[in-house]
């Protein structure tokens, strides 16, 4: 998608849709007033209401775009008003959309924003798509007073938009294409960004003892790698700060096999590696001022005859044993080892982790939210705020410790489930047991890396990219230099 800000006095092309930003309950004059009134279009969010251009509008079409209260508009306001547009115009034919808006830069880059994600696609694999099922706009004009200023404000952001996008590409491959080895590639590919990126493969996670992380991995003839990925953009020397995605590429549940029926959706429990990637794109992107560590442990759960079985016993890179229940709570046993990398190899002042972990969390919080786990109040704190700012729901979970009891073995130091009851619960405390005393959150992301059908217009169907807006927001508002 194209992206121009222009002034408002700039012609506007006979065969582009002009949308513009209505507020609920604001009146229409002319001919607008008479399509409004045969209509059930109030300005309300997310309405829209496309006519035939009015005499004196020199666009094809002319679309009316709802934005709730007036009061109420904010940034987030401006890129549903701008992405529900697009949506009302993409299939018309037409190539080209201007919207206008009722206020300044920051709020026309926002919208820009809005566009780019809701003009996403994942459509490589399609060969056959008839032109006519495509969408035919591919620029977008913002009207805006100071377009030097706009360009200004939406640099970082079209970083963001940039970053988002990985995610979902990532999210949107299939398994037999985004293996282990295959994402570890996309991932090293960064390095063009300003990115350092290391890959240890099986032979060298073995030295490191990571005995939960490759037994997950044992049934694949996909090699299982740890990706290391760091963006050195603050001061030399500075405690970095870190985040670990769980990369499970594909997911049958190995021997504790899962049911055929949604089986395909597994090849996104990789969502939260995929989201960590997508963030240290966006930090290189726009070159944040901060050292930021990514850690992604990718795996693929198989169920051959090499395979772990339930009642199986590994060791950890802590040294502490683990009794595998169930090898289909396989991502805390990644997340293990790899949390437990981070904080010992590069000690940073605090580690969140991103895992499609439990379906649990769905039933917690619906299919809105995720749920943040955290032994820290402050970085909670800065989770919750960001996650707000950036309209990614997150709720933050109780951490009982009673609930442990559910997750002590017989035979072994810890088990991997705990049964039914707080099952997302006893996952995070699981792996509460690898950071120490190092601050730390868990976000289990189940409920929110894929949405069909997506009621977020800045969301299409599929992969959402959930994580990189919220954890670069927080980067951005609370550890930058």
């Amino acid at each position: 998608m194209d992206i121009e800000f222009v002034a408002a006095g700039v012609a506007v092309s006979p065969k582009a849709a002009l949308a513009r930003i209505v507020f609920e309950g604001e009146a229409q004059t002319g001919p607008l007033a008479a399509a409004v009134a045969a209509s059930r279009f109030t300005g309300a969010k997310g309405q829209t209401l496309d006519v035939l251009a009015p005499s004196g509008v020199d666009a094809a079409r002319l679309v009316l775009v709802g934005a709730g209260k007036k009061d109420a508009f904010d940034t987030i306001g401006a890129e549903h008003a701008a992405a529900s547009a697009y949506a009302a115009v993409k299939a018309s034919g037409l190539e080209t959309l201007r919207i206008e808006l009722p206020e300044g830069a920051e709020t026309a880059a926002h919208a820009a924003l809005g566009v780019r994600l809701a003009s996403y696609r994942f459509d490589k694999y399609r060969t056959k798509e008839p032109a006519d099922k495509k969408p035919s706009v591919s620029r977008t004009e913002i009207v805006v007073a100071d377009s030097d200023a706009a360009i200004a404000a939406f640099a970082p952001l079209a970083a963001l938009a940039d970053g988002v996008a990985f995610t979902r590409d990532l999210v949107s491959e299939p398994a037999n294409i985004l293996y282990p080895a295959e994402f570890a590639a996309r991932v090293k590919a960064l390095e063009s960004l300003g990115l350092e990126v290391e890959i240890l493969g099986e032979p060298e996670m073995m030295k490191l003892g990571m005995g939960s992380l490759l037994g997950v991995g044992q049934g694949s003839i996909r090699e299982s790698q740890l990706a290391i990925v760091k963006w050195n953009g603050g001061k030399k020397g500075d405690q970095p700060i870190a985040f670990v995605g769980k990369g499970v590429c594909f997911d049958t549940g190995g021997i504790s096999l899962k049911p055929a029926d949604g089986m395909e959706d597994m090849k996104w429990d990789m969502g939260g590696a995929g989201a960590v990637a997508g963030l240290m794109h966006v930090l290189a992107g726009r070159k944040a001022k901060v050292n930021a560590i990514g850690i992604l442990g990718l795996v693929e759960n198989m169920p051959d005859g090499n395979a772990q079985r339930p009642g199986d016993v590994v060791t950890s890179m802590s040294g502490q044993t683990i009794e595998v229940i169930n090898t289909d709570a396989e991502g805390r046993l990644v997340l293990a080892d790899a949390l437990w990398y981070c904080q010992d190899r590069f000690k940073p002042k605090f580690m969140v982790d991103l895992a499609t972990l439990t379906g649990a969390i769905i039933i917690s919080l619906g299919n809105d939210y995720a749920g943040c786990f955290s032994n820290n109040d402050e970085l909670a704190g800065n989770l919750l705020a960001a996650a707000g700012a950036e309209g990614e729901p997150l709720w933050r979970m109780p951490l009982p410790d009673a609930y442990n009891k559910q997750i002590d073995s017989m035979i072994a130091d810890v088990k991997n489930t705990g049964g039914r009851p707080g099952g997302s619960i006893t996952a995070a405390l699981f792996l509460k047991r690898f950071v120490n005393d190092l601050p730390w959150a868990h976000l289990d992301i189940a409920s929110t890396a894929w949405k069909k059908p997506s009621t977020v217009p800045t969301i299409p169907d599929g992969a959402t990219g959930y994580g990189v807006r919220l954890l670069n927001r927080m980067v951005q508002d609370k550890y930058e230099s």
